[in-house]
């Protein structure tokens, strides 16, 4: 019992150390869970959705991937390499009543292929988009694996 009064009655507290905690990685998840391609340095993203075989959508998003960015385009191309060969992806802008996007200012593209169906992994090109004032050219990506850093 002594041993605990003297405890008690010391008062003094002893200075903590904590280590500060490990910075965390710089990540994006993407809103569907598909392929997120960087345009710029975190300036946008495009991310890539497989939907219905022989399907893919795409998003325009912000560096975050928070927010859907519309754009004026009506299409834009991805050049694919599919078993040593050529495909062109052409995303058509996709409207939508619920959200008011319209071609000419959406976010959501659309392109459709039959390799899809059977080609669950390609590389690809983005050929050319513009957001915002800013061109992206020849952005290149893995589908699955995307180039976000």
């Amino acid at each position: 019992m002594a041993l605990s009064l003297m405890a008690a009655g010391c008062g003094k507290a002893e200075p903590r150390t904590t280590a500060a905690p490990a910075p965390k990685a710089h990540e994006h998840k993407t809103p569907h869970g598909g392929t997120a391609i960087e345009l710029g340095e975190e300036a946008f993203h495009v991310e890539l959705v497989k939907e219905d075989p022989g399907t893919l959508s795409a998003y325009v998003l912000d560096g975050e991937m928070e927010n859907f960015i519309r754009i004026e385009s009506p299409t834009f191309e991805i050049a694919a390499t599919v078993a040593g060969q050529s495909q062109t992806l052409v995303f058509r802008a996709i409207a939508s009543t619920a959200t008011g996007e319209t071609v000419g200012n959406t976010s959501h593209f659309g392109a459709e292929a039959a390799w899809l169906k059977t080609t669950p992994v390609f590389d690809g090109v983005l050929t050319r988009l513009e957001v915002k004032g800013l061109v992206f050219t020849a952005v290149s990506f893995n589908f699955l694996k995307g180039n976000d850093k």
